[in-house]
């Protein structure tokens, strides 16, 4: 068993606190990222798509887990289950010294994730406390303008890794 943090970074102007929504919760929220066999080292082509709301009984018959994928080229089982609890929003604070912030813990069994996918889903919020929900990120950035703090907001650059975690 190995778990996985999902980190992100972005360059966030006159913004704070991006994480994900969906609604008025993050059961649906969609997170999309490759996965790398733990056996053979195989590199799905598609992306796997894993939310909290989608439960599958394990294989072992304990339990739910979010995914079971079958890797194309060895044939052998991986499971990744999502663990709520370890996510913080990214800051204006943290964006700007550069640093990470933790989305969500996955604990993987036989499989590896990689190359993280921004798509839609996403909020945040103005320093002068507009709110923007349901952002797509999916082309790499997002900007408007914040007729309450009468400025420009923008995300830009942004950026992902997996961290290993015990």
């Amino acid at each position: 068993m190995v778990n996985y943090l999902l980190m992100i970074c972005a360059d966030l102007e006159n913004l704070t606190n991006l994480e994900p929504h969906d609604g008025c919760d993050d059961l649906n929220f969609s997170y999309l990222f490759k996965v790398k066999c733990g056996c053979c080292g195989e590199l799905s082509q598609k992306e796997t798509c894993v939310s909290l709301g989608d439960t599958v009984p394990n294989s072992s018959g304990k339990g739910t887990t979010n995914l079971i994928q079958k890797c194309k080229f060895c044939g052998r089982d991986g499971t990744v289950t999502m663990i709520k609890g370890r996510g913080k929003p990214l800051t204006q604070e943290a964006s700007q010294s550069g640093k990470y912030c933790p989305v969500m813990l996955f604990d993987c069994r036989g499989f590896e994730p990689v190359d993280f996918i921004f798509g839609d889903g996403w909020k945040v919020e103005s320093i002068a406390g507009t709110k923007y929900e349901g952002i797509d990120l999916s082309n790499g950035d997002f900007a408007e303008y914040d007729e309450k703090g009468v400025c420009p907001v923008m995300i830009s650059n942004l950026r992902s890794k997996f961290d290993v975690v015990k």
